[in-house]
């Protein structure tokens, strides 16, 4: 059930980098001096990475720049823009790093000064004051805010803190907003009893997975369960509920992650795009979880967001096609595994940076093992796939859980990431893999 070659269709591969055996998460770059540097987040390993992709036949491994070094640390979340960069302090999972519910942990961001591109220089830490995992998903595009899904004393799950930073070296929180369930103090909590799995009803309720998405002076945000939250934020000090789509359920639920992943309105149209998560296969085991059987569907979807009060479902996206000697009958299904929670990860994010390509009539998403998929969406409510890549199957595990057993499912290829450069060249990264460059023929 292993080592299936790459699958393309209208891509070709150009480039390829190990990244030393540390696979990444989460990805930025910035343009200094007409050279490319693209910065990676960690998913096992604290710290972050840089490689220089001028020429992305030939990607250079540049540094790895360690972070703190706690037993429960993960740092999987970055962002650069404006001579600087921002990581993410928060929790682990002790199935993917061998480390305990309970290890300690830093959370908030660190800041960077990244104007020497391979030399960052750590101008300060903020720090989240306390609730449970520290800084998720964050929005930031050079400008005096960082926008933030956070976790917060006296609050449940993550919700939406923003960070001034006029004085990168001095950062100060000047508003937040949440749902008013997350307000520990402002409602009943209830023991929810035996038969209920926490981290399922986490992922059902009000929880900010972020980024908080800006377009003039409306925030963009996904809310989990809630889905997608329209924020006016004109005064930054208090930002103002002005639309909502709910859409859970039917869409997302049981084993999928984040239940409304990501809203990304296009920086021309009053469209936004939706997304469900769906989840890596390996997570996914009939044997071990009592959520197996039919799993919902996991989605991309085109919302009309002409009146941000009012935002509104138009279309979804059509199932990733099954490639021409795909072993498998569909994503869904894997012989000897199960049905699993199969379903989109990350898209491609411009931020409004300069040196990311921000086309208003493409999508490009990592479908985690469906690969990656490229649709057209010149018309929002038809839209095309028009090319896929799914790397080969990796020849090792680099995962392991707290008692050094393998995650359950088959060893396959699975991509997390994805950032296009204003050239067109397309970065993916892997679960269990490295870095792949990459160019859309059509």
């Amino acid at each position: 059930m292993t080592g299936k070659p790459a699958f393309a269709k209208n891509i070709e591969q150009i480039g390829y980098s190990d990244l030393e055996g540390k696979p990444w998460f989460q990805m930025a770059m910035q343009e200094v001096e007409g050279r490319y540097y693209l910065y990676g987040a960690h998913f096992r390993h604290s710290g972050w990475a840089i490689v220089d992709v001028t020429d992305p036949a030939k990607p250079e491994y540049v540094k790895f720049v360690p972070g703190p070094e706690l037993a429960g640390q993960g740092a999987p979340k970055i962002q650069v823009a404006g001579g600087l960069m921002i990581t993410a302090l928060g929790g682990t999972l002790p199935k993917l790093h061998g480390t305990e519910w309970g290890d300690p942990y830093e959370q908030g961001v660190i800041i960077w000064d990244v104007k020497d591109p391979v030399n960052p220089k750590k101008l300060s830490q903020w720090d989240t004051g306390g609730g449970e995992g520290g800084v998720h998903r964050f929005y930031y595009d050079g400008g005096r805010y960082v926008h933030l899904s956070a976790s917060c004393k006296g609050f449940r799950n993550y919700i939406y803190r923003i960070l001034d930073i006029i004085d990168p070296s001095n950062p100060v929180e000047v508003g937040r907003w949440w749902m008013p369930d997350q307000w520990l103090a402002g409602s009943i909590q209830c023991d929810p009893g035996p038969d209920v799995d926490p981290e399922m009803a986490m992922l059902d309720s009000a929880v900010m997975h972020g980024p908080p998405y800006l377009k003039g002076d409306l925030a963009y945000v996904s809310w989990g369960g809630a889905g997608m939250v329209i924020l006016d934020i004109s005064d930054i000090t208090l930002p103002r509920l002005v639309g909502q789509l709910k859409h859970h359920p039917p869409f997302a639920g049981k084993l999928s992650g984040a239940r409304c992943h990501t809203v990304l309105p296009l920086s021309q149209r009053d469209y936004a795009v939706m997304t469900s998560e769906g989840e890596r296969y390996c997570v996914f085991n009939e044997e071990i979880t009592r959520h197996s059987g039919a799993q919902p569907l996991n989605f991309l979807g085109m919302v009309d967001i002409s009146d941000p009060t009012d935002p509104t479902l138009v279309s979804v996206f059509p199932y990733p096609e099954i490639p021409e000697g795909w072993p498998y009958k569909n994503f869904n299904e894997i012989p000897g595994v199960g049905v699993g929670p199969f379903g989109p990860h990350n898209i491609h994010e411009p931020h409004n940076h300069p040196a990311l390509e921000d086309r208003n009539d493409r999508v490009y998403c990592c479908y985690f093992h469906a690969g990656l998929r490229i649709y057209d969406i010149s018309d929002p409510f038809v839209p095309r796939e028009i090319a896929h890549f799914i790397p080969p199957d990796p020849d090792k595990w680099l995962f392991n859980n707290k008692t050094g057993d393998l995650w359950p499912g088959p060893r396959i290829a699975t991509t997390e990431d994805i950032i296009v450069d204003k050239r067109g060249n397309i970065f993916i990264d892997t679960f269990h893999d490295g870095l792949y460059c990459l160019r859309c023929t059509v």
